[in-house]
């Protein structure tokens, strides 16, 4: 197979490609931007089986929703975009993939936009590479190496100028490799430092507010010699939705790689002194009672009707609006709905200490916060929005996402405000 070659065609595929495509898919979908969802697995093996059998024609939105998401032969395509979504999720969490070290020289996997049939591009092969020379520089910034592309090494009388010239490319791409690796890291950096700066350089422990629940229930404990063997006892317990834990371990990440010294105790057991010590981020929203109190004065706030089956986010300019909203009965049949989020950054006025909250009306938009808060290209983003501002220091941003199988995707700025 020649060099990048792309191909979807079943005539380009010779016994050992196939085998090629297979063993790459196992290894996307092995990864965690895969191996946690249900649906996107099930995505990805139907189109790839399709193409490598030569079946493409079946690929289409309307064969897709039947065939793997059960949905009617007549359903309406346009407002039910579940394959749109989930195909434009699948290609972020490729691209992501892609992006981590360590996968530069594996076959590619595609979707092209517009299309459900994948694409697959093949790295230069181990003949081409025996051709070349590859030059490997240790990032000083990172314990992985970056490896540079392969420079031909040409054959030719003339070997004393071509190895001066030789080497004179390889300090080039060296030098450039190195500039690159600290420009990154400078980014990274910048851009964690806007929004997480004030928490990391106040002085004192970080505390981590999350929703709790005390239940009565029971519990299972295992016989140490035959772990087969259990028993069942009554308990008190303090349960955490474990979707809550996903922005923490994000944030905490960030907390540590700074070193900084952090806590974690749940809403019900935190007092007004505890939020008085320290910074606080606060996770979650309507089973939270301090992320409902320290949001309910700010422009953007949550909110539900009566009964308690609506629950939204409410601009308080233009408290009429409903679209930021979710329906529960829609959420419990389908699985398949927006959530929305408020990620807000300010002084609280009651305790005089930085207040960060991440809280999603479900906890597919608490996910979708936490990962917004910590994703550079998004921070870095906002940092451009809040200089246009005029450098205010507290803000608040309303965020959007689409829910498949109860997995979020992409988080979505829909509002923003800075005072």
């Amino acid at each position: 197979m020649p060099v990048d070659s792309v191909t979807g065609s079943p005539a380009g595929f010779s016994e050992e490609e196939k085998s090629e495509i297979y063993l790459q898919m196992e290894r996307l979908l092995a990864n965690p931007y895969f191996s946690h969802s249900r649906r996107f697995p099930s995505f990805l093996r139907f189109i790839i089986d399709h193409t490598v059998s030569g079946q493409t024609d079946v690929l289409k939105e309307r064969t897709l929703g039947i065939e793997i998401f059960g949905k009617n032969a007549d359903y309406d395509n346009a407002s039910e975009p579940i394959v749109r979504v989930t195909a434009a999720e699948i290609r972020k969490r490729i691209a992501q993939y892609y992006q981590d070290p360590g996968h530069e020289n594996e076959l590619r996997i595609s979707i092209p936009p517009g299309s459900y049939v994948p694409q697959f591009h093949w790295p230069h092969n181990g003949k081409e590479a025996e051709q070349s020379v590859a030059l490997v520089l240790v990032n000083p910034h990172s314990a992985e190496a970056a490896v540079l592309p392969a420079v031909e090494f040409p054959a030719s009388t003339y070997g004393k100028r071509w190895r001066t010239a030789f080497f004179s490319l390889c300090a080039v791409l060296a030098i450039s490799a190195i500039a690159a690796a600290i420009l990154w890291n400078a980014r990274q950096r910048t851009a964690f430092d806007f929004f997480w700066g004030p928490v990391l350089k106040n002085s004192d422990p970080v505390l981590f507010c999350i929703a709790d629940q005390s239940q009565y229930a029971a519990i299972s404990l295992r016989d140490a010699v035959d772990p087969t063997r259990q028993i069942t006892l009554r308990d008190n317990l303090t349960a955490v939705v474990i979707d809550d834990l996903n922005p923490v371990v994000r944030i905490a990440g960030i907390l540590q790689a700074d070193g900084k010294n952090y806590s974690l105790r749940g809403e019900n057991v935190t007092s007004l002194m505890d939020l008085r010590n320290g910074p606080t981020v606060f996770i979650g929203a309507f089973d939270n009672a301090w992320t409902l109190r320290l949001t309910k004065t700010l422009r953007y706030h949550f909110a539900n009707n009566a009964d308690m089956t609506q629950f939204r986010i409410v601009d308080s300019t233009a408290p009429a609006q409903t679209h930021w909203t979710v329906d529960r009965s829609e959420q419990m049949a389908t699985n398949i709905y927006s959530d929305y989020a408020i990620v807000a950054r300010f002084t609280d006025n009651v305790t005089g200490r930085i207040a960060v909250v991440i809280a999603g009306i479900g906890r597919g938009g608490t996910i979708a916060a936490g990962e917004f808060v910590t994703n550079p290209n998004n921070l870095t983003l906002l940092e451009r929005a809040t200089r246009a501002a005029g450098n205010k220091k507290n803000m608040e941003i309303v965020l959007s996402t689409q829910i498949i199988d109860g997995e979020p995707g992409t988080p979505k700025v829909e509002a923003s405000y800075f005072w």
